[in-house]
């Protein structure tokens, strides 16, 4: 059965990057925008934080899905114990690409996949190491924009790849959906179709 045949997934999230990490897997996909508030959990462990976010989303478009699986993604960067969402403005922006210059973080993204009766909840973790970076360097690329609507204020996809010494994991992750992760709940749910496995 060729992918163009399948029942497409329903995809919760307006994100052009989630959208162009599907159309390079060949995975056939609708879109809705998700009918779910993500609401800040001060002190939240970030894996249960962006499980319940991906949860949620899936959750809220179950009455528009007919026969469509629906995939929930929710993404954070964290350091330490500092979460990093999307900054508000790029005071914000500067501030947290500051505090990850030079060190480690975690991009951790919760996947929901549900069905008719049924749902899969995990979560990848991806470690990005930045390099120590300029006042200048960080004022430059503030002023690309890529900092808007994106975790962490950076963009490893796009010019934000200057940032980065080292990443270990998936690296479509980072950019904004664990592709491994998704291919192999599919293979597991829907095993020969969508072209896996």
């Amino acid at each position: 059965m060729s992918a163009r045949s399948l029942t497409p997934l329903l995809l919760a999230s307006t994100s052009p990057q989630r959208r162009a990490i599907l159309t390079q897997l060949g995975i056939p996909f609708d879109v809705a925008a998700p009918r779910y508030e993500e609401t800040e959990m001060p002190g939240a462990d970030p894996i249960e934080l962006v499980r319940a976010h991906a949860l949620g989303k899936a959750r809220s478009l179950v009455a528009d899905a007919g026969e469509r699986p629906i995939l929930g993604v929710d993404t954070t960067v964290s350091l330490g114990n500092e979460l990093f969402g999307k900054a508000a403005d790029e005071s914000g922006a500067k501030a947290m690409l500051s505090r990850l210059s030079g060190h480690t973080h975690e991009v951790i993204s919760g996947l929901c996949l549900l069905g008719d009766g049924w749902e899969e909840l995990a979560h990848e973790v991806t470690r990005v190491t930045f390099r120590t970076l300029s006042e200048r360097e960080i004022e430059a690329y503030l002023a690309v924009g890529e900092w808007r609507e994106r975790a962490g204020a950076y963009a490893i996809q796009g010019l934000g790849a200057r940032l980065v010494e080292r990443i270990d994991g998936d690296y479509l992750n980072v950019v904004g959906l664990p592709a491994a992760l998704l291919v192999n709940l599919l293979a597991e749910r829907y095993p020969g179709a969508y072209g896996i496995g």
